[in-house]
């Protein structure tokens, strides 16, 4: 069974090297966890060439292997800022920690546009895996869009991280994003600050590279979540 893992997996990283997929793939790395009785609040925003997304969320876990998340996703663009869209988000934890060689999850979405009519759904298969304080974790997307003025069809996408353990309030780390207008690299900065039992702030920022003459030459995204 552990060789088998290692295998699809393997075959994953390397699908999405040969299918390429529309837009910009660039936002935040999923884990496969879920803990339990958690909730929080979260915002993020990604910005390249003055324009930017912002989301503001709040999740919660409905049991120890299900969290569910709400998204109001705002665009700025020439100085317009306005609603962009409604998301729904569930994740689910398929696998203990430690129980495989990769430890692994799955999340999936559905977003209304507030301006077309217009919707997205997308799957991701999220794979975490630990070497002593390295830290290695993979994100596997399918999407499928549909609605006016849109191509009907199915895209992928990939999103990587490795971060090193350096303490939990700072870890250092590099992500890799691949879409059909996207392949970017850069660091990120990660960590989180407890408060007391239960309640922490988590923190990331990094800027992305653009790779190829249609990515942005740098993107910068931020994240910020707190947990009670």
């Amino acid at each position: 069974m552990k060789y088998r893992l290692i295998t699809i997996a393997s075959a994953l990283f390397l699908t999405p090297l040969l299918v390429q997929a529309d837009g910009s793939s660039i936002d935040k790395i999923y884990h496969p966890y879920v803990q339990p009785l958690e909730k929080e609040v979260e915002w993020r925003m990604i910005s390249a060439e003055g324009d930017s997304l912002q989301k503001l969320s709040y999740g919660q876990s409905l049991s120890d292997r299900l969290y569910v998340e709400g998204y109001l996703t705002a665009s700025e663009e020439n100085d317009n800022f306005r609603l962009h869209s409604y998301e729904l988000e569930a994740k689910w934890q398929l696998s203990e920690q430690g129980e495989y060689s990769i430890d692994w999850g799955l999340v999936t979405e559905l977003e209304k546009s507030n301006i077309r009519d217009q919707w997205e759904a997308a799957t991701g298969l999220l794979m975490e895996k630990q070497w002593g304080r390295w830290v290695g974790a993979a994100n596997l997307w399918l999407e499928y869009e549909w609605g006016d003025d849109i191509e009907e069809e199915f895209e992928t996408a990939l999103g990587m991280q490795a971060r090193y353990r350096l303490s939990p309030s700072f870890e250092p780390a590099v992500e890799y994003y691949a879409g059909d207008e996207t392949r970017a690299i850069g660091p990120v900065a990660l960590g989180d600050i407890r408060f007391s039992a239960g309640k922490k702030l988590h923190w990331e920022t990094g800027v992305l590279f653009g790779v190829g003459k249609q990515s942005p030459d740098a993107t910068l995204r931020f994240l910020t979540e707190f947990e009670f």
